[in-house]
């Protein structure tokens, strides 16, 4: 298959979707954030009665309210975050309850401020840098400086193809959407580096004398581990989504996300741009030239 020789294709692609993300920001006025970025209110309330979490999203739903993240505690205790409410309405909300699942315990009934979550994603955004940073001084020694470049150009793409999907969906973005990011770019440098360290064995291989032919074959003969090793995790990201919790469901499917365009960005992105930086020299005097090194 010529992953590199068509790399025109995957580049347009990608670019597609991160512009249709792009004019879904504009169009929507950013994404859909939850209330770790946004504040709002946090109930926290104790059953007398066993109660499970399906039971308080029911009469959540009744307030168009069931998208709000529902954490149990333990000792049938929840933690409820919901969009701002007004005292009269949280009241309203706590009588329901009391009225349909029994006596309560209103432990806490607070507003939340916008200040965590801003301090999380300001520190998601430094361990992003810093990561990059780290990822780009290990692969110049480990292998050399243009893999580092095509690596990290890869892990943007990842990034911003995840923001892309979150934004044109519509789906809300809470404070595990970071660690999906931050999760995403430790799987997808891995797998990366994999077809990087093929592809500098191969160099040394008389029979390419072309990068595309170089960059091609160290693709395919690190394919199938590439397949196994992804199917394996979308199984279990699967079942994360269609039977865990709504908790849940958001990191999951951002992980899931990121998976996928994990394996897209190293084959049809950082390996081609490898390639093309490779070529600013004329391809076959370069590999001689790695060869008799």
């Amino acid at each position: 298959m010529d992953f590199a020789g068509k790399w025109k294709i995957w580049f347009a692609i990608s670019l597609i979707v991160i512009g249709a993300g792009l004019v879904s920001l504009l169009v929507n006025g950013g994404l859909n954030l939850s209330i770790d970025f946004t504040g709002g209110n946090l109930l926290e309330v104790q059953f007398s009665e066993s109660v499970s979490s399906g039971e308080v999203r029911d009469v959540l739903r009744k307030f168009d309210l069931e998208k709000s993240p529902v954490q149990s505690s333990g000792d049938n205790r929840y933690i409820i975050r919901t969009g701002t409410l007004s005292e009269e309405e949280s009241t309203k909300i706590l009588d329901t309850m009391e009225k349909d699942l029994g006596s309560i315990n209103i432990l806490r009934n607070e507003k939340v401020d916008a200040i965590i979550g801003g301090e999380l994603t300001r520190d998601g955004i430094i361990a992003l840098v810093l990561a990059s940073l780290l990822i780009v001084a290990y692969i110049t020694w480990r292998f050399e400086f243009n893999f580092a470049i095509a690596g990290i150009i890869g892990l943007l793409h990842d990034v911003m193809v995840m923001t892309s999907f979150m934004a044109i969906f519509r789906l809300e973005v809470d404070i595990t959407f970071i660690a999906a990011v931050l999760t995403i770019i430790g799987y997808s440098i891995n797998d990366t580096i994999v077809v990087f360290d093929r592809i500098r064995e191969n160099i040394h291989s008389r029979k390419y004398k072309e990068l595309a032919a170089l960059v091609n074959d160290s693709v395919m003969q690190t394919l199938r581990r590439t397949i196994f090793t992804t199917a394996s995790t979308l199984l279990v990201l699967f079942a994360l989504i269609f039977l865990g919790g709504d908790t849940t469901r958001i990191f999951a499917t951002a992980l899931t996300v990121g998976c996928i365009t994990g394996v897209y960005s190293t084959i049809f992105i950082a390996s081609p741009i490898w390639m093309l930086m490779k070529q600013r020299r004329s391809p076959q005097r370069h590999l001689k030239a790695e060869k008799a090194g």
